[in-house]
């Protein structure tokens, strides 16, 4: 009867120790003392001369080049160059539009850039009327209409987006060559999200999310209330009930973008703030914990175009903190992390091999812009 006591005891004190509630307070606990701050990072004038190199460097390098079409006929065996006159470089055409959406927002910004003349002289040559016309006829081939789908598309439009909230005369003849093929895009977006019957949850580009995100924010600048409210209708429908989000679960190997940050930036945009926060409270509630954090994406060759993605990961997950932070007290906190996964990413990004640097830029400007908006 003694041992057998013994035993029960002894059992017990074994289910006390390995009691998942128990491990949760001391990595707690941990957190709290071991939790290290990162400062905020500077966008200054200095910044944008060197972020102004990435895009300089690859908007005319028209090889090596990733074309994603389908052929319809030996006559598509063309040179990139001949059927996007604007976007034929840095290696495939949405990092191209990336390209020219950095150029615009750096020279809005910082207009005494070092290169502010050379880059005003690439946006005049190259967006033009008749350049615009070319890409135009491209999109309209019906063996193209998914071509860039979604991704691209957005890309497009933020840089639509950008030229019409620039106040400068060069800035509206810009918008005013574009437009053609901005309208395209809605039009394709306005076809093809009533048939979409189910998100698209990954990391890469066809996330369903980050698709809508540069649309709505497009639809709203413009007064589009016909794609607004199709996106807000398409974004409730996909993820109104989504909840426990499994982040842990990320990163996969290749992402660029988070599958459940996304989700975030997208209903952040098209809930009313209370709405908002009953949703996320769902969906991710480990974010309100004081003490969160997120591992960032570990690169380990940014010579493979593939696994240097998670720098761009970084990116991305840090403009959604950001935006957080910025609108909800609740989650001042995030800024830290954010912080973090640019401390990261950011000092490898000039300089890097072409896989990353044709590309990366942009999500560098996007993250900065969110901090210091």
């Amino acid at each position: 009867m003694k041992n057998h006591l013994l035993y029960i005891f002894s059992a017990l004190i074994v289910i006390s120790c390995n009691n998942p509630s128990n491990k949760n307070s001391e990595i707690s606990k941990t957190e709290v003392v071991s939790m290290e701050r990162f400062e905020d990072p500077s966008f200054t004038l200095a910044e944008a001369n060197k972020l102004i190199e990435l895009p300089l460097h690859c908007v005319a390098t028209e090889y090596p080049y990733k074309p994603g079409e389908v052929l319809e006929s030996e006559a598509d065996l063309v040179e990139p160059i001949r059927v996007h006159p604007i976007f034929y470089g840095c290696f495939d055409w949405h990092s191209a539009v990336h390209g020219y959406w950095s150029m615009v927002t750096l020279l809005k910004q910082f207009p005494d850039m070092d290169k502010a003349e050379e880059v005003k002289n690439i946006l005049q040559e190259k967006i033009t009327a008749e350049n615009v016309a070319t890409e135009v006829e491209y999109f309209k081939k019906p063996i193209n209409s998914s071509f860039e789908r979604t991704y691209g598309w957005a890309w497009l439009l933020k840089l639509a987006e950008e030229l019409h909230n620039w106040d400068d005369p060069m800035a509206r003849q810009l918008e005013e060559n574009l437009k053609p093929l901005a309208d395209i895009i809605i039009t394709r977006y306005k076809e093809f999200l009533p048939k979409l019957n189910y998100p698209i949850r990954v990391g890469e580009h066809s996330n369903t999310a980050f698709g809508l995100t540069f649309a709505y924010d497009y639809a709203k600048t413009i007064g589009d209330d016909e794609l607004k409210q199709l996106i807000e209708k398409r974004a409730k429908d996909f993820y109104l009930n989504d909840i426990d989000c499994p982040i842990t679960w990320e990163p996969s190997g290749f992402d660029f973008l988070s599958p459940c940050l996304e989700e975030i930036d997208i209903m952040q945009r098209v809930l009313s703030k209370d709405e908002f926060l009953n949703w996320v409270d769902a969906f991710l509630p480990e974010l309100a914990n004081e003490n969160y954090q997120l591992k960032v994406g570990e690169v380990s060759d940014r010579t493979d175009g593939k696994l240097v993605h998670l720098d761009g990961l970084n990116f991305s997950r840090a403009w959604v903190f950001y935006a957080l932070a910025r609108d909800y007290p609740k989650y001042k906190h995030l800024k830290n992390a954010a912080n973090e996964h640019l401390a990261y990413s950011y000092p490898n990004l000039v300089g890097d091999s072409y896989e990353g640097g044709h590309w990366l830029g942009s999500f560098a400007i996007l993250a900065l812009n969110t901090l210091h908006k």
